[in-house]
């Protein structure tokens, strides 16, 4: 697998379209990277541009970017609603395949040491490529934004990571790191006040907020702040009324009755425990690995809770949307969808479907397209503008292929032509996709009737497995064509001389093998398929036991008609171990067949 990277950099520039296309062109000069997507905000006056390659490749577009914006930006005369302290605000890697965080993180020390030798501006690094413990928080080291530079340029503690330790007022400074993949996520409100968005967002965020007490209204902040008070004896918990007299009283309340540790709490919020007096007392939030703040989208005409999950593995999408509704809510307000800002993980919104579908008691084994479309309603991410799952999804699977993506009749047209491919391998995939197609059927039905729900936990299983066997076997009718072109390929190699002729047979046998390998994993699937046919008859409804006895029939099929083609390409390799250990497995895989054919055969005869 070629190794592929992710690279995300935040420009300071959304409003003017000339000028950020001429700085995403610079990235995208670069042979091998991809760019995936362009978000400009007019409020914000921020982009986030989205693009993938070879670690090399990015790397360099990442640099070509930096300079560009760096060109044409001036961040002196730079305004916006989001936080920033450079032209090119932040420039994280994310690995996406291939690719390790350590190895991130080398190319994020790679491009700083050159962005700041070559073009002479500060650089930070942060996240996993951080030098020090404080600097892994981008909050951290952008506090005071762009207009506290001059100030803390001059401070050793806040010496650049790479290039030069002073103020360079055109461009500020670059925060170059490695992370996890980040989902930009926004919650919108039916609401045109930015603090309602902000008070929520507050609960919301890994760092907490401020302490209230009194609160006037539904909205927390109408309450008055707690302070610390040594001078009165006076210690309030951040968790719940109680009130030391000492910070020892405080510590032990915190230890034996929330079990916290009390310096912990008081270092994540920044707090010298020798130091409270008049200090607000602050509490965690929610969510871990959350981020968020509140803001105003004119262009919307709303607030908007904008979030950034670092980790949707920790915290996903459902998690802050459910907790967000249920807290609007309470102070009498709306939250009327959501909006993902770049890119986001199949995976993400996978997770999302998977939860509301839960919610609802529906099966998760349905099409990917219908996962995608019931985490898109459920999400409300359609609330504000479109979502186009093909440029908002990465790694979103699919089947599509020149022979799948043909009508059924222009497919069968093309099997009957005088061509050797598409042939009996392409075939055998296809019925082997039907057949787990027909297992996800009768599961589904089933699992929606309340008379089965003892066994709704398994058919949900059958669904959910049929339907990624369903996927694989449908890609696998055009890798089997692919697998023979090969072949023919390596075939039509020169000859003429010894080398060339033994070149040609090098290239031969491992063609061969490939399109050897490629139907005996078919055969794998469909034996798969033909098992969860077996589970279906077994399992589901009465009336659905000849589906589940046909998708057998077409799974076995293809299980044949894969081993037919695994059979007759063995004649045709010289690797006599490699072979034998084959047949070995094709035999085994055929009594299974065999045995599981039966069994769902008599299941359906059963019962007619």
């Amino acid at each position: 697998m070629q190794p592929l990277v992710e690279c995300v950099p935040n420009i300071s520039e959304g409003r003017d379209a000339e000028r950020i296309e001429r700085i995403v062109a610079a990235a995208r000069s670069v042979e091998g990277v991809s760019v995936l997507d362009v978000d400009p905000g007019k409020e914000t006056n921020r982009t986030v541009i989205t693009f993938v390659g070879t670690p090399d490749a990015v790397l360099e577009g990442a640099f070509r970017l930096i300079q560009r914006a760096s060109e044409l930006i001036d961040m002196s005369k730079h305004k916006g609603a989001h936080p920033r302290h450079g032209a090119t605000d932040v420039c994280p890697f994310v690995p996406v395949a291939g690719v390790t965080m350590e190895q991130c993180s080398e190319l994020a020390r790679r491009l700083g040491a050159r962005v700041g030798s070559e073009l002479q501006i500060p650089v930070y690094l942060y996240e996993h490529a951080a030098t020090r413990p404080e600097r892994r928080s981008l909050a951290y080291l952008r506090q005071g934004e762009y207009e506290a530079l001059p100030t803390k340029l001059a401070q050793e503690q806040w010496r650049p990571d790479f290039g030069p330790a002073r103020f360079v007022p055109r461009s500020g400074v670059v925060t170059i790191g490695a992370r996890e993949f980040l989902i930009a996520y926004n919650v919108n409100l039916n609401s045109r006040v930015k603090e309602h968005a902000t008070d929520l967002a507050f609960d919301l965020r890994e760092k907490g907020r401020a302490v209230r007490r009194g609160q006037t209204d539904a909205w927390y902040t109408s309450g008055t702040l707690l302070k610390y008070e040594p001078s009165k004896q006076r210690f309030p918990s951040a968790y719940d009324d109680f009130v030391g007299k000492s910070l020892d009283e405080l510590e032990r309340h915190y230890r034996e009755v929330l079990g916290l540790e009390l310096r912990e709490e008081l270092a994540f919020h920044e707090l010298d425990p020798n130091d409270l007096e008049g200090k607000s007392v602050h509490r965690r939030g929610r969510f871990k690995a959350c981020r968020a703040v509140g803001w105003l989208i004119p262009e919307y005409g709303r607030a908007q809770i904008s979030i950034n999950l670092t980790d949707y593995k920790t915290t996903s999408m459902h998690d802050v949307l459910e907790a967000s509704r249920d807290m609007a809510r309470e102070r009498g307000a709306v939250v009327t969808g959501s909006e993902i800002v770049g890119l986001v993980p199949y995976d993400a919104l996978r997770r999302a479907a998977d939860f509301y579908l839960a919610r609802q008691g529906s099966s998760r084994g349905i099409p990917v397209c219908d996962l995608v479309e019931t985490a898109v309603q459920s999400l409300g991410l359609k609330d504000v503008g479109k979502f186009d799952p093909q440029k908002s999804i990465l790694g979103l699977p699919t089947t599509d292929g020149p022979l799948v993506s043909k009508r059924l009749n222009d497919f069968a047209d093309e099997v009957s032509r005088a061509t050797p491919a598409p042939g009996g391998g392409s075939i055998a995939a296809l019925v082997g996709s039907l057949g787990a197609s027909l297992a996800a059927m009768v599961a589904n039905l089933t699992h929606a009737k309340s008379a089965h729900r003892a066994a709704h936990a398994e058919l949900e299983e059958v669904a959910v497995r049929a339907q990624q066997l369903k996927d694989a076997l449908l890609r696998a009718v055009d890798l089997d064509t692919q697998a023979f072109d090969a072949v023919m390929e390596a075939m039509r190699l020169p000859k003429a001389t010894p080398t060339e002729s033994a070149a040609r047979d090098v290239a031969i046998e491992a063609g061969t093998k490939r399109a050897t390998q490629v139907p005996l994993h078919t055969a794998e699937l469909c034996l798969e398929a033909l098992d969860l046919c077996r589970r279906a008859a077994e399992k589901g409804l009465p009336a659905s036991v000849t589906d589940a006895g046909v998708g057998a029939l077409v799974a076995r099929a293809g299980f044949e008609g894969a081993v037919y083609n695994v059979r007759v390409n063995l004649k045709s390799i010289k690797d006599a171990a490699w072979v034998e250990q084959v047949r070995g497995q094709v035999k085994a895989m055929g009594e299974r067949a065999t045995a599981l054919a039966a069994a769902t055969s008599a299941k359906v005869e059963a019962l007619l």
